[in-house]
């Protein structure tokens, strides 16, 4: 009876211990599933890229995936734009700096399983330099500058030769657009294609884009600097602003840029974190300075002073930007803390119009973008609206013609201006180098969509030689105070705001930040 009794317990105890051991095996079956979710980060951005050729596109909807798709032969450290090597380990300068020797990280491959070597680099710069670059090339002579030729030496050695020194040029070749290397053997096999089927050897790899929705990018699992921590990176494609707060308020996104300033306080309340670094960037007002009527730099100094900058900062934009003096935010190298931009004065104003010759004023069209952009995060409608309102008061009759951003960029075609008299534009810094944005006042700049003003002066485009091949800091500085003096005296532009650099992030994301020159990179972001 004891024996049964003993041998009754042992079994019970037993029954008993494979029932915990399968309760607990289930748990760790659970979480091993959890574990092997794929990691989906979707991010929200209000337009359509032009697409994802670095050599033949301007804009930040096609930086943001380019940056993740591709690699450059340098890049910036997290944070700044202080250059580190990427596909490039190593460079030196020849003592005149006119040639710039690089090494190339071996063992790299694209996308397609083609290797990465010194005849990708010299492929993918010289398409974009005489006599293959064309006009559709927008960076391209932005980017290069006064570079003739790429040469290989080896296998995994490049040289750069250039035409005189040349002080941007590595942060330069640091810059979204342009810059990145493409797969040659992709380039062949899509021809013009290639736009809509980027390949090259970045952290992540490319899946698909459905135009208006969204363009999917997976983890490139070999990629040289180590897997990135997400799976999956979504960039969905939602025009506005409220929309795109309701979905990172829901889960449906994890972050996105394009942060409407009336919502600000609405997501920090709800736990989300908004990002609000100094923004690197001039949200700007270009007269046609090759046509009439703003041939007359008069005529555009009288709607310089008839616009309310102030108002637009304080209540436009919340107080989330600064007041310009000049195109060049303060913190950057070469910015003139001297200059003063025209004040708001509508009596000036209207003086300036009688002594250009238009006493009982005048109707103008004023081109603006339905869109929000980083440097103008309540959108070109509300914008112009609240210019328009501004230069009636002093007699100027302004007529609105708005377009979604990518008809807004065909309107505005780089030979020509098919329409209107000025128009709405901005700008964000490529590489925190003072000729990044000084530069779009260069007649060589005329004819591509970086000079939005049609603005041409020998002596500006005189002092930007004069401060790219300065060997010094001081002597660039002293170049670009010139600089910005003429301009504002010619003003081919109305300085509007410096719009901090904004985005909203859930709290559950790591690793998330706005690289001061506009972008995310998303190769440490993690999903907690």
């Amino acid at each position: 009876m004891f024996r049964k009794k003993n041998l009754f317990v042992l079994l019970l105890v037993s029954l008993l211990a494979v029932a915990l051991v399968g309760c607990g095996g289930g748990d760790n079956k659970e979480k091993a599933a959890d574990n092997a979710k794929p990691k989906v980060f979707v991010f929200a951005q209000g337009a359509d890229p032009r697409g994802l050729d670095p050599a033949y596109v301007d804009d930040g909807e096609s930086a943001n995936p380019i940056v993740n798709i591709y690699d450059g032969l340098v890049r910036y450290k997290p944070g700044s734009t202080e250059i580190e090597p990427a596909l490039a380990t190593e460079w030196s300068a020849s003592p005149d700096g006119k040639e710039w020797t690089f090494k190339l990280r071996q063992g790299v491959k694209f996308h397609d399983g083609t290797p990465f070597n010194a005849d990708a680099v010299v492929f993918s710069v010289s398409r974009q330099l005489p006599p293959q670059r064309t006009n559709e090339m927008p960076y391209a002579s932005f980017t290069f500058g006064p570079v003739q030729k790429v040469e290989k030496v080896d296998d995994y050695t490049v040289k750069f030769i250039l035409s005189e020194p040349y002080a941007p040029f590595l942060a330069n070749l640091a810059m979204a657009l342009a810059a990145p290397i493409v797969s040659p053997a992709a380039v062949q096999k899509y021809g013009k294609d290639f736009i809509e089927h980027p390949v090259g050897t970045g952290p992540f790899k490319f899946v698909e884009w459905k135009k208006g929705q969204q363009i999917v990018l997976e983890a490139n699992k070999e990629y040289w600097d180590g897997a990135p921590k997400i799976d999956k990176l979504v960039y969905k494609i939602v025009k506005e602003n409220s929309v795109r707060a309701s979905e990172l308020r829901t889960g449906s996104i994890q972050a996105m840029n394009g942060v409407d300033p009336n919502d600000v306080k609405m997501l920090e309340d709800a736990g989300f974190t908004v990002i609000k670094n100094p923004g690197m960037n001039i949200n700007y007002l270009a007269f046609f300075c090759n046509k009439k009527p703003f041939d007359n730099p008069k005529l555009r100094l009288a709607v310089a002073h008839a616009i309310n900058r102030e108002n637009l900062i304080n209540y436009l934009y919340q107080g989330l930007a600064e007041l310009p003096n000049s195109m060049l935010p303060s913190f950057m190298p070469g910015h003139d803390k001297t200059l003063k931009a025209p004040e708001y004065n509508p009596e000036k104003a209207k003086q300036l119009l009688a002594e250009a010759g238009y006493p009982n004023g005048l109707k103008v069209t004023l081109l603006t973008y339905s869109t929000v952009r980083p440097y103008n995060p309540v959108g070109g409608d509300k914008l112009a609206a609240a210019i328009q309102a501004d230069l009636r008061k002093v007699g100027i009759d302004v007529q609105i013609k708005s377009y979604p951003w990518k008809e807004y960029k065909e309107v505005y075609t780089p030979e020509i201006v098919k329409e209107g008299d000025f128009m709405l534009y901005g700008w964000i810094g490529d590489n925190g180098d003072p000729d990044n944005f000084l530069s779009l006042l260069e007649t060589k700049e005329i004819k591509s969509t970086l000079n939005a003003a049609k603005y041409s002066n020998k002596k500006v485009d005189e002092l930007l030689v004069k401060g790219r091949t300065a060997r010094t800091q001081e002597e660039r500085n002293a170049a670009y105070s010139e600089l910005q003096k003429i301009v504002q005296e010619e003003a081919p532009w109305v300085f509007l705001s410096h719009s901090k650099d904004m985005a909203a992030v859930s709290k559950n994301v790591v690793g998330f930040d706005l690289h001061p020159v506009g972008v995310v990179y998303f190769r440490n972001v993690d999903i907690k």
